[in-house]
């Protein structure tokens, strides 16, 4: 019997972050010889639709389909209740699965003028063979499923949609293939309501699971 590929889905924040800072700010390791808060409470849109909130509904769509798909899936988080996973945590997930593949989802809040669009984040300067070649054929994949979905890279942060990043804890501290997929910016307005609507979510999640399966064929 062939081995399923497992893929780790780690949804950003979570939605009781704010009511225990003194949790989310302790400080843990982010790799690189550098700490970091645990975890933060993420952006919202200008209507005050959070983060947490999206990044949790994406992932449930992006795990029913890879299920639905024979794939074998692992969360970071069971609900968008809770506090945390810390960010070394997420990251040792992905690890002790062993996963394929892992693919943080989030969504940026910069609030400078006309930025839009999404990127997709890896580790750089690569810490170890994961991080090296397949985390960015990961990126690679992710980043042509995205814009052949209809999503517009962004043009604010990072090179034609990729962003190498050394401050990163999940992606620092992961010896998988690992990327962070900023799906878009919750503070713009055309993208606020692209992640607002369920249909919008589920373009997103079509889009990541695509990718997905890109990078592993």
């Amino acid at each position: 019997m062939a081995i399923k590929p497992v893929i780790v889905v780690d949804a950003g924040h979570n939605g009781g972050n704010a009511s225990d800072p003194d949790a989310v700010n302790r400080q843990v390791p982010a790799g690189r010889g550098a700490t970091k808060p645990c975890n933060t409470t993420g952006t919202v849109t200008e209507s005050g639709y959070p983060e947490h909130a999206f990044t949790f509904d994406v992932a449930r769509r992006v795990s029913d389909a890879l299920d639905a798909k024979g794939l074998r899936v692992v969360n970071t988080r069971a609900d968008d209740t809770g506090v945390g996973p810390c960010v070394d945590e997420r990251a040792a997930i992905g690890n002790e699965a062993e996963a394929d593949a892992v693919v943080s989802i989030h969504a940026d809040g910069n609030i400078a003028e006309g930025a839009r669009g999404f990127h997709i984040a890896y580790s750089d300067p690569p810490l170890n063979p994961a991080q090296e070649g397949p985390a960015l054929e990961l990126a690679d994949a992710m980043l042509a499923a995205m814009s052949s979905s209809g999503f517009a890279p962004a043009g604010y942060i990072g090179e034609g949609g990729l962003d190498g990043r050394a401050d990163l804890a999940g992606l620092n501290l992961s010896e998988r293939p690992a990327i962070l997929v900023e799906c878009g910016n919750m503070r713009d307005a055309a993208d606020a309501a692209v992640m607002t609507s369920p249909e919008g979510r589920q373009r997103y999640a079509d889009a990541i699971v695509a990718g997905i399966f890109g990078y592993l064929d």
